[in-house]
This record gives structure tokens, C-alpha cells and sequence, in this order.
């Protein structure tokens, strides 16, 4: 039988998956091992959660062939699985208000595994789902946790928790919420300034007891930047990404110079829409 004194959690992975690969796995298996490990938690669930094409990024291909690839990398995991909500949005959506929706749905008990699988909806009856979803979830305010409940916490690697430190990339109060009331699993290598990073931070540092690092011990360098140039180049990336993801890229021939240039020159959406939330109003 399960401790019951051990708190449940389910690791949410936010991020533009293009394409995924086996890093992003990776990720997963290191932060369940170290989560378990504590003796604190247990981690019943982990949720890949592709960015919707709104985010505008350089070189950012359809949310619909992300999804999909997200789906044949996670097919025979036991326990890791992708939503599509986010992808969905009309709109760039916050890493905050993901973590909501999904702490959301483990509060309504919406834990149909298939239940927001793309491949399984037509996109049209989905959507709107989504939407409707979407609109309920901005009216309802954060309520405590209902206990019992698993805990939504983000999965990221270091490089998410310096981008907080970026102007107008993230807002102040989101960082604050995700790190105070969701709480942060960092996947960071041996020697990374990490923990220099937190200590810089005002707010990082207020709610560090929230914020697990977790050492890779093997490191694996491989990223979807990297994966994308061998592409444009014609080399192979087996054993980098999953063989079926391998496989739905070469038969989709989804990745060229010509889909490197889309949203070139384009303002990021966070940037955007971060930048425009402070000229409106100016600290006097």
C-alpha cells in the first residue's frame, strides 16, 4: 500500500516540443526519481503540454504536428502523457494559467487519460471544448487545494528558471504564482549557477523551499534547436528523438530552412503582450 502521508504531485512540461525528443523524456524520468526519492512525494503523472502556435517563436511549426509527435513519443510510457488544451487556445496562453487549468481539472477529478488526445477529437468539436473550458477557468479564482489532490508542479530544465530574469518575458505576479503556489522541479546540470540564480532573486528566494533542483548527473545535450539544424542539413537524428517521431518527421517532411524562417521578425508573444502591459501603465 502507498504512504498516505506522501503528497501526490503531477509534473507539467510547458514548452514549444519542436519536436520533442528524447531529452524532454529524459527530463520526466529525473524529476520522478528525485521527486520519489525525497520520501515527501509521490508523482502519479507527468503532462507534456505543447505551446499553441500564438507564441509566435522563430521556426515554430504547426501546434497540430507538435501535438501529434508528442503523442508517438509518450505512446508506450506508462504514466507520462499529452495534453492539447494549451495548443488549443486561440490566444498565447501563461504558463500560470496552464498550471491552473490543470490544477483545475485534477480538483473537477478530469483525469480521463484520453480525454484530450488530438489524434482521438476532430479539431473543430476540441476547439471548442477548449474554449468553453477556457473561459470558465478565467472566472474562477484559485481556490485552496482540495486535500487529496494531486499538486501541479512545472517541470522545466535551467534555462526556464534564467528566463525569469528576462525583461518582459515573464510577469512578476506569474512568477510568483508558479513558484509560490504550484512550485518548481528544475532539472539542472552539475555545476549549473542554478542556485546563484535563486539567491539573485527577491522572489525566487522567498519561495525556494518550493523550488526542487535536480542534479543530471548523465548529461545529455541534445536539444530540438540542434535536432532541427541536422534536419535542414540532411543528417540523421536516430537515437535522438523517438523512432516514430523519427519517423512522422521524415513522412511529413516537416522541418527545412523554409519552416526555420516562419515568424521571423516577429515580436515573441510574452514580449509582446508583457511589453504592451507596461506601457499602459507606467510606474509613476
Amino acid at each position: 500500500m502507498e504512504d498516505p502521508g506522501k503528497t501526490e504531485v503531477v509534473l507539467l512540461a510547458c514548452g514549444s516540443f519542436n519536436p520533442v525528443t528524447n531529452m524532454h523524456l529524459r527530463l520526466f524520468e529525473l524529476a520522478r526519481d528525485y521527486m520519489n526519492g525525497t520520501g515527501k512525494y509521490r508523482v502519479v503523472k507527468g503532462i507534456i503540454s505543447p505551446v499553441g502556435d500564438a507564441y509566435k517563436k522563430k521556426g515554430l511549426i504547426s501546434a497540430h504536428h507538435r501535438v501529434i509527435m508528442a503523442e508517438l513519443a509518450t505512446k508506450n510510457s506508462s504514466w507520462v502523457e499529452v495534453d492539447s488544451w494549451e495548443s488549443l487556445q486561440k490566444e498565447w496562453t501563461e504558463t500560470e494559467k496552464v498550471l491552473r487549468h490543470h490544477q483545475e481539472k485534477l480538483e473537477a477529478g478530469g483525469c480521463d487519460r484520453q480525454q484530450d488526445s488530438p489524434v482521438l477529437e476532430r479539431p473543430g468539436r476540441k476547439r471548442k471544448w477548449a474554449e468553453q473550458r477556457s473561459e470558465v477557468s478565467q472566472k474562477k479564482s484559485l481556490e485552496p487545494r482540495t486535500k487529496g489532490v494531486p499538486e501541479v508542479k512545472l517541470l522545466c530544465g535551467a534555462d526556464i528558471l534564467e528566463s525569469f530574469g528576462v525583461p518582459n518575458l515573464w510577469k512578476s505576479e506569474d512568477i510568483a504564482k508558479i513558484v509560490g503556489v504550484y512550485g518548481l522541479v528544475c532539472v539542472t546540470r552539475v555545476g549549473n549557477d542554478a542556485q546563484k540564480f535563486i539567491y539573485e532573486s527577491d522572489v525566487l528566494w522567498k519561495h525556494r523551499a518550493n523550488i526542487h533542483l535536480v542534479n543530471e548527473w548523465i548529461t545529455n545535450d541534445i536539444s530540438s534547436t540542434k535536432i532541427r539544424r541536422a534536419l535542414r542539413r540532411g543528417q540523421s537524428i536516430r537515437y535522438l528523438v523517438p523512432d516514430l517521431v523519427g519517423e512522422y518527421i521524415e513522412k511529413h517532411s516537416l522541418y527545412s530552412s523554409e519552416s526555420e524562417e516562419r515568424n521571423v521578425g516577429v515580436v515573441l508573444a510574452p514580449l509582446q503582450r508583457n511589453t504592451a502591459d507596461t506601457n499602459s501603465n507606467p510606474t509613476v
